[in-house]
């Protein structure tokens, strides 16, 4: 029997399916280039990091270009930072002037981008942070860039969270009414446990805020990130072990991931994983019933470093041969040979063969249960025997590893 988790709130039906999606982390922190956290890591005041606000012109900004790369990847679903914790607002909100249509961008630069992955049959979703250092009405805590600033602490004691927490209801009422369907809401972060000021559902007024966002927008997809459960739970820069659980019970998830280790655009760093890297995770995470969300960080000036295209388009060509042992597949109930990962799809295995043997590869249990094998990138066919005594299966082969980044065998059960 298969593992099938339970059914949540949101439709994640076409969810469990796409298994792929584009993260996108894009704000005023593209500018200095020193992730995206930059404001709270050097303590930058509002007045000093004013201007990157003042000077915030993606000229070369073309959000079809970036939806093409993106199914070209293989990816079936994007998330955007429609507000990261800086407070900067990507669309042309009614509620705030700490906006792109008040930089010199001069537009709203969300909706051109809901349109182009729309156009290109992407599922549309919206991170919104629930953090803002920028509001006025936001209290100072342990995270807050100017937490040092003891004579600014003072100043601002008298902040009112609920303030705050109606402006932030407020813009999120926004998003899931101006955009059209909206397919996933990716809300982030509680941090209650904090010694100073931690903030949690009490602040944000969570359980009012989802029962908002399921009456606006039914069947919305929502993160765990509330402190009050949600659809999906979000391992964030680690490989689960195993398909994650709550109370035991397996559960629908996505591991959302970068690919240099910064979720903005980081000049400097160059931590760059490689393609092989990342197509392993994604196999790694659909193996053990998960999705992959890989972030992008554009640039200031409105587009996608080239080494992000160079590894799109490395697992772009990967998918294009293999992406059916990925979309509506899920973990085995058989076990992988040894450095390997199965995922299943009915009555297809798939064998990820993430280090090539010599001729041969084993595995265990699968004696009279095959019915036909080929390599799945060019269905060439792959002779095998069979030990009824032990179970065993032994496929033949060639010396050479084939010229893809994870070769894939395809098992058709009987």
């Amino acid at each position: 029997m298969a593992i099938k988790p339970e059914a949540t709130a949101g439709n994640t039906d076409w969810f469990i399916h796409d298994r792929f999606g584009l993260f996108i982390h894009w704000g005023l922190y593209a500018l200095p280039a020193r992730h995206e956290w930059v404001k709270n890591r050097e303590r930058i005041p509002d007045s000093t990091y004013q201007k990157y606000f003042e000077h915030f012109d993606p000229d070369l900004y073309d959000p079809k270009e970036w939806a093409k790369a993106a199914k070209k990847a293989g990816m079936k679903y994007f998330v955007v930072t429609t507000k990261h914790h800086e407070g900067f607002c990507l669309w042309d909100s009614k509620l705030t002037d700490y906006k792109a249509t008040n930089t010199p961008a001069g537009r709203d630069l969300l909706k051109p981008m809901v349109e182009a992955f729309r156009e290109e049959g992407l599922k549309i979703g919206f991170y919104h942070s629930l953090i803002d250092w920028h509001h006025p009405e936001f209290p100072v805590d342990g995270i807050h860039p100017q937490r040092d600033d003891k004579e600014f602490r003072e100043k601002e004691k008298d902040r009112d969270i609920t303030k705050y927490a109606e402006y932030l209801h407020k813009q999120t009422r926004e998003l899931l009414t101006q955009f059209g369907k909206i397919d996933i809401i990716w809300f982030d972060f509680s941090y209650s446990g904090m010694a100073d000021n931690g903030k949690g559902k009490d602040d944000w007024q969570s359980e009012k805020l989802l029962d908002m966002v399921r009456e606006l927008m039914p069947g919305i997809i929502v993160n765990d990130r509330l402190e009050i459960g949600g659809d999906i739970k979000t391992p964030e820069q680690v490989q689960p072990r195993e398909w994650v659980k709550v109370d035991g019970k397996p559960v629908v998830w996505e591991a959302c991931q970068t690919l240099n280790g910064s979720w903005g655009y980081d000049r400097d760093n160059l931590d760059w994983k490689s393609v092989e890297l990342l197509v392993q995770m994604l196999i790694d995470t659909v193996s053990k019933g998960g999705n992959l969300l890989l972030n992008v960080g554009p640039t200031g000036r409105g587009y996608f470093d080239p080494k992000a295209i160079d590894r799109l388009e490395g697992i772009g060509e990967w998918m294009k041969y293999n992406s059916r042992s990925i979309y509506g597949a899920s973990q085995s109930e058989f076990t992988a040979p040894v450095d390997c990962r199965l995922t299943q799809n009915g009555d297809r295995l798939y064998i990820h063969v993430f280090a090539w043997p010599f001729k041969q590869l084993h595995m265990e249990g699968m004696a009279g249960k095959i019915k036909y094998a080929q390599l799945l990138h060019d269905a060439s066919e792959v002779r095998y025997s069979e030990n009824m005594d032990n179970g065993m299966v032994s496929f033949n082969l060639p010396v050479q590893r084939p010229d893809v980044v994870v070769p894939v065998i395809e098992l058709f059960l009987k």
